[in-house]
């Protein structure tokens, strides 16, 4: 079941968002997941929207947004402090939605919505039981020497990584470096072939369904002990 409503954030305006849960609302297991979409892409992204519904068919109610500068239709992101304020106000609208009442928040994140994500959560900005990055930006193409990893060593709560092994904004080997030095509980699931939006090469015999499901199965899997 989906239904299209609004985020109001304070100061700044109201967001497109769509808050999905099973098809009868009491099936719902009591914890929701926000998905916050990437810098490239907006809220209607084929592998948000994936993630999204197969958590909804599942029992999770899940909420995804735009944030402001793409429900604008602008190109560059919004300031830090904006993602944050709008990350807050999810957070707060699928506390108090009535359709999928949930008491407990996972964020999940591609690229840029689980950066700020887990900054957030690191700065005491943002209360949530788990974490999910649906491809964590580690460092700029090419720029290796310069990780944006500090913030992740802050983190109590469990974090699940997805990671593509073509992905040129997360080594695999840093990736590896950074998840063995976290102080935390963490997962890691290899899309293999898949870039940093998981896309798989043309030569591949595996379609983006796939592995749309494998993303959606693992979640699954990992979220079952946070929601009982």
């Amino acid at each position: 079941m989906k239904e299209p409503t609004s985020i109001e954030i304070i100061g700044i305006g109201n967001v497109s968002a769509v808050l999905s849960g099973p098809d009868q609302p009491g099936d719902s297991n009591k914890t929701g997941v926000i998905i916050a979409h990437g810098a490239a892409n907006d809220m209607n992204n084929s592998l948000i929207v994936a993630a999204a519904d197969g958590l909804a068919s599942a029992g999770y109610t899940t909420l995804r947004f735009n944030f402001p500068y793409k429900e604008k239709g602008k190109k560059s992101p919004d300031t830090e402090s904006t993602l944050i304020r709008t990350w807050q106000s999810a957070v707060s609208h699928l506390l108090n939605n009535e359709r999928f009442p949930v008491d407990r928040v996972v964020a999940a994140g591609k690229s840029m919505g689980g950066r700020i994500a887990c900054q957030m959560v690191a700065a005491d900005k943002m209360v949530v039981e788990a974490l999910i990055f649906l491809g964590y930006p580690l460092h700029a193409p090419g720029r290796t020497d310069k990780l944006r990893d500090s913030h992740l060593y802050e983190i109590k709560k469990p974090m699940l990584f997805f990671a593509g092994t073509r992905d040129p904004l997360c080594n695999m080997e840093k990736l590896r470096e950074v998840l063995h030095r976290l102080t935390g509980q963490f997962d890691l699931e290899i899309v293999e072939g898949g870039d940093h939006s998981f896309k798989l090469p043309k030569s591949s015999s595996s379609s983006e369904d796939s592995v749309h499901r494998q993303i959606v199965a693992k979640c699954l899997q990992w979220l079952e002990p946070i929601a009982r």
